[in-house]
């Protein structure tokens, strides 16, 4: 197979690697998967890599793994990226039309994305996307698409999403370790809405919430706009931390009690419904209610989905988002997981599988796959660009082209 025809996607998180491997058939298909990797993440915390040598053979292990399921080596990849780290900010650049004419051409569009580049960032930042909302062209706004209009005067509103510089190195040096080479960084929460949200519901207005291991991913979308992105910083590995302080056990037997007899909803749950921790681990002892686990799970669920209800509050979109919220990440799969986002945002809530491939299905249908899975639909869709697309150009390769193609599969 040439490289062409093969797609991966690394998803490091704070308590998974995902890998997923894809070869791309024509572009009427979607990509189908030959190879899933996944290996627990020692070395990230939060989405902050805290230990190079320890995550890099963390993603090596994930490799490995989908490389065997593939039968094919992997020597390039597209990453996701996210973490509290994670900030963005609104931009305006202004230019003049170049040609004669008045005509924008696409360099009058790439250089107008330029100018939006320059503002005031924090020496320990740098972009990681530039993502144009709309365009003014002299007096008329709110375009979407200005290439071929005539004017004078053409401006663009963007969101600039920074990221860490100390991260995305030491990131882009874990990779380098694993003999990868960096495609491009993708913001994990953006691969995810690409996987699991639909067209109409960006249109009506939705909240895609990302529960990672160490942090929660927030990205809000309205007629087919990106409103907002944020990172909450509580995820699904302080809910384990508060079993354990809980039930006064380990970590590992916490979470095997999480995801066994996990519930968001401890009204639900027979009072007289107890979890023998022996049967976990046999160097447990005692019996706890599993009531008791519940309330642990709502109090911290209810903390996560408070915080994200704030992020509603500060562009004046709470109960306002007529698709609701759709929740992907490990703990998504909770039982009541859903049921209490609705309680708390008073809004529609459901959980967001993968967009189905071919392939190995049953691997990724999880919405824990969800950054995986989106990483590689952006893989496939800039595989079959001719020119690279401005998605994945920051500081790091510094290159804006073909900007209409790249926003078409922004807003898919």
């Amino acid at each position: 197979m040439s490289k062409k025809e093969i797609v991966a996607g690394i998803d490091v998180g704070s308590s998974f690697v995902r890998t997923v491997i894809a070869q791309i058939i024509s572009a009427e298909e979607n990509p189908r998967v030959i190879g899933v990797g996944i290996a627990p993440s020692f070395g990230v915390r939060r989405g902050i890599i805290i230990d190079l040598e320890e995550t890099t053979k963390s993603i090596n292990e994930s490799i490995a793994i989908a490389e065997r399921t593939a039968g094919v080596e992997i020597r390039q990849a597209i990453i996701g990226i996210g973490g509290n780290h994670i900030s963005s900010q609104y931009s305006k650049g202004v230019i003049a039309v170049g040609r004669a004419d008045g005509e924008v051409a696409t360099d009058d569009i790439s250089r107008v994305i330029n100018a939006a580049q320059a503002i005031s960032i924090p020496p320990n930042k740098e972009i990681v996307h530039i993502i144009p909302k709309n365009y003014s062209l002299d007096d008329q706004k709110n375009i979407r698409d200005p290439l071929g209009m005539n004017g004078v005067r053409l401006e663009v509103d963007a969101l600039i999403i920074e990221g860490s510089t100390p991260h995305i190195k030491n990131l882009r040096k874990c990779m380098d370790e694993a003999r990868i080479n960096t495609e491009g960084f993708v913001l994990s929460s953006l691969a995810s809405a690409k996987a699991v949200l639909s067209k109409r519901q960006k249109e009506l207005g939705v909240v895609l919430i990302d529960i990672g291991g160490g942090s929660t991913s927030v990205a809000i979308f309205e007629e087919n706009d990106l409103l907002r992105v944020s990172v909450v910083p509580v995820g699904g590995n302080h809910i384990t931390n508060d079993i354990a302080i809980g039930l006064r056990t380990s970590i590992d037997v916490a979470e095997k009690v999480k995801l066994e007899f996990g519930n968001a909803m401890p009204g639900e749950i027979n009072k007289k419904e107890n979890i023998d921790l022996s049967q976990l681990d046999a160097s447990e002892e005692g019996i706890v209610s599993r009531q008791h686990v519940a309330e642990i799970i709502e109090a911290r669920l209810e903390e996560i989905f408070t915080l994200v209800n704030k992020e509603l509050k500060l562009i004046g979109k709470d109960r306002l988002l007529p698709a609701g919220a759709v929740i992907t990440g490990g703990t998504a799969k909770l039982p009541g997981c859903v049921d209490l986002a609705k309680n708390i945002l008073a809004l529609p809530a459901q959980t967001g599988f993968p967009t189905p491939l071919g392939g190995l299905v049953d691997k990724i249908d999880d919405p824990a796959f969800a950054t995986s899975v989106g990483l590689i639909l952006w893989g496939a869709e800039e595989n079959q660009s001719l020119k690279k697309s401005s998605f994945f150009d920051n500081k790091m390769t510094g290159r804006i082209s073909n900007i209409k193609d790249w926003f078409g599969k922004f807003l898919p």
